[in-house]
């Protein structure tokens, strides 16, 4: 194999080991599942931005099979899931809701501006899997935090996931916006 033919999955493998890194760097979590990390998809975002969607949603695919795992150290199966929610939660919250993040390449070569609304996008559509999940598989309902409950399934699923997920997408943009602007990094991803 030519060094050429490789490079793409060494690049794969690291962005995977350094967004499973940064996704134990928790700035807060949330009780039932997700929190706020250090920029850990940004990783991501990068790597499908450089080597465009397919390789991006391999890369966060697979990534995506690690987060399962960390659900697991997080006691998903002490939630008292039936099977069939526990499949559900499981595509919805780790497989599609991280898998999705792949899709930020998607206008990668509008430069900043479609880095950014890749992005965005694609963290929608991660929000998205989460709030379904929250409705449809979990029936979320209760109290939020003090002094505020609701028993709207569909507002407390949104106000739940994107107590964590506007502050990931604010920050993973800011990163990209950041990491996009340094000249070697755009020499690099333009070579591609």
């Amino acid at each position: 194999m030519k060094r050429t033919n490789i490079l793409p999955y060494v690049e794969g493998a690291l962005v995977i080991a350094m967004s499973v890194v940064l996704s134990m760097i928790r700035i807060y979590k949330l009780p039932w599942g997700g929190s706020v990390t250090l920029l850990s998809m940004l990783p991501l975002v990068v790597y499908s931005n450089r080597y465009g969607l397919k390789r991006g949603l391999t890369v966060a695919f697979l990534f995506s099979v690690f987060q399962f795992f960390q659900g697991i150290s997080d006691g998903i199966f002490a939630w008292g899931l039936s099977p069939v929610m526990l499949v559900g939660c499981i595509l919805f919250d780790y497989i599609l809701a991280y898998t999705a993040i792949g899709l930020s390449g998607a206008f990668r070569k509008r430069g900043v501006y479609g880095w950014v609304l890749g992005t965005i996008i694609a963290l929608l559509l991660r929000f998205g899997c989460h709030f379904m999940s929250g409705v449809v598989i979990f029936h979320s309902a209760g109290k939020l935090w003090d002094g505020f409950s609701t028993d709207n399934t569909m507002l407390y699923s949104f106000l739940y996931n994107g107590s964590y997920m506007l502050p990931e997408i604010i920050f993973t943009c800011i990163g990209a916006v950041v990491i996009l602007k340094v000249p070697a990094i755009q020499k690099i991803i333009k070579a591609k």
